[in-house]
């Protein structure tokens, strides 16, 4: 027999994968918890009763996605660099396959609790910057590590809005992932450049 817990479990678990459905399928304005209730099949009443509006509703959906993506990053195998180019590879794939969760991702927190929406992005971003540290010096990690995300997150802007389908550029988002890894694992500027940054290991 299921226990009035795992009752509300599953109800929640349905909510937030309705949610993320129609969030890929239309973006925010295409959540209403009318909509949400219908796809996930419970009552209209029955998402109120684990959390408190729409915005709430799209930080957890957010939240989730930035645990997701910490998980991949901590579960990445190999050589500093073929993680880091793992890492950077994930978020593009993120923005590639799930545009609108993507800019929910990277918005900014809110709903009644936006502190577990920060907490999930700072969580990723340690992950990240530790595989950062692996393939710079460590006063190089958080000016390279920002540079990185910065710059992967134009990349992925560029291939949403078709940038790279024109021709023009001869390149993709793939391939300027490579060559931004490429450039700061093995190709670091040099110390009058970087300000006093020493090579890469």
């Amino acid at each position: 027999m299921v226990s009035r817990a795992e009752s509300a479990a599953a109800t929640r678990r349905a909510v937030l994968d309705a949610a993320a459905e129609l969030l890929d399928e239309g973006g925010p304005d295409a959540v209403t918890l009318r909509d949400v209730s219908a796809r996930a099949g419970v009552s209209r009443g029955a998402p109120y009763g684990h959390f408190a509006d729409k915005d709430t509703l799209l930080a957890a959906v957010a939240t989730e996605d930035w645990e997701r993506f910490s998980d991949e990053i901590a579960a990445l195998r190999g050589t500093p660099a073929a993680k880091l180019r793992g890492a950077l590879t994930a978020l593009v794939s993120i923005g590639r396959h799930h545009p609108h969760r993507y800019r929910q991702m990277l918005g900014p927190p809110a709903g009644e609790d936006p502190g577990q929406m920060v907490a999930a992005s700072c969580r990723a971003q340690e992950e990240f910057l530790t595989l950062v540290s692996q393939v710079v010096d460590e006063q190089d990690v958080h000016r390279y590590g920002g540079l990185l995300f910065t710059g992967v997150s134009g990349i992925i802007n560029a291939e949403l809005s078709g940038h790279f389908t024109t021709g023009k550029w001869r390149t993709s988002a793939d391939e300027l992932v490579d060559t931004l890894v490429t450039l700061i694992a093995h190709g670091q500027p040099s110390d009058h450049m970087a300000g006093g940054s020493s090579p890469a290991r």
